[in-house]
């Protein structure tokens, strides 16, 4: 008899308990269908100047990168030139941090800036750091910082979410 009425103690739990879990199940598939797709790859906007870049998505690296050639540090600012192969745009920039990198050659600081980019349909705004990418494929490294909360990666795809933001005007 014990027995039995622990078992419907249990039963009883869970039919207090079910309705709350479908609650939150249904709150973690609309938190899924607000984030957008992405590949290894993908083309992303550096705003305001409307710079298209091809992206590595790297969800090993905690912070995205961005190359930046020929850095001149003028007090809080740094000035930086993109590499010619993307319009060889001299740009300016706010310092508004640094981050110290280790990597297989040692340990490396570099200065940090806020940049908005449009990544498929959304606008963000995220905190890059500047480093000569020269010997790397791609001149944009997109890191967990901007992944977390907005994207999920499809490793087997690329070019999954052309660059669409509707502020954007298309070339």
């Amino acid at each position: 008899m014990q027995m039995l009425y622990r078992c419907f103690i249990s039963f009883g739990s869970l039919f207090i308990l079910l309705p709350t879990v479908f609650w939150l199940s249904e709150g973690n598939r609309v938190q899924a269908r607000e984030k957008i797709t992405i590949g290894l790859v993908e083309d992303i906007i550096l705003l305001p100047w409307g710079i298209k870049l091809p992206a590595r998505i790297d969800t090993g690296a905690a912070r995205s990168s961005l190359d930046a050639r020929d850095l001149i540090l003028k007090g809080k600012f740094v000035e930086f030139r993109l590499s010619k192969k993307y319009g060889g745009q001299q740009l300016r920039q706010r310092i508004v941090s640094w981050q110290t990198i280790r990597s297989a050659e040692g340990r490396e600081r570099r200065p940090v800036v806020e940049l908005e980019l449009c990544v498929g349909p959304k606008r963000l705004r995220a905190r890059i750091n500047l480093n000569d990418r020269t010997g790397m494929d791609y001149p944009f490294l997109i890191g967990r910082d901007i992944l977390r909360g907005n994207f999920l990666v499809d490793c087997m795809e690329s070019n999954c979410a052309p660059p669409s933001c509707p502020e954007v005007p298309s070339k």
